[in-house]
């Protein structure tokens, strides 16, 4: 994948994140897909593992946002680092912001590794 294409692929995948559609999600990731929070000692394994994250993520939230993406494509190495705002809505109308960075490999073009670095509390628990 070229540049364009590697950071195309990642505002699909957060695109769909923040529509709540895990099908879009998963047409980003490989089948055995390794997902894991760095920070908070997270590791799924393919997208059965991954899925109730998703869907824990968008019950626990009205709203989930990411914003302000700053790629770093390193297409030669099918890589990319991505920084990014998050901002999650509660239930009660609450917001909470987040300031993370994600690390994706790629694979015959979907991504076969998702490490996530998160500041502050994990809303990406396991489900």
């Amino acid at each position: 994948m070229n540049k364009a294409e590697i950071i195309a692929l990642v505002e699909r995948y957060f695109s769909a994140v923040d529509g709540g559609d895990f099908g879009a999600v998963a047409a980003t990731l490989t089948p055995d897909c390794v997902f894991s929070v760095e920070t908070h000692g997270v590791e799924l394994h393919g997208l059965d593992d991954i899925k109730p994250m998703f869907d824990k993520l968008w019950a626990d939230h009205a709203a989930v946002r990411h914003q302000d993406f700053i790629h770093v494509p390193a297409p030669g190495d099918n890589r990319i680092a991505t920084r990014f705002q998050v901002v999650n809505t509660h239930h009660d109308g609450t917001l909470a912001h987040k300031s993370n960075c994600n690390f994706f490999e790629v694979q015959d073009g979907k991504f076969s590794r998702v490490a996530v670095y998160m500041a502050g509390h994990n809303t990406l628990e396991g489900g």
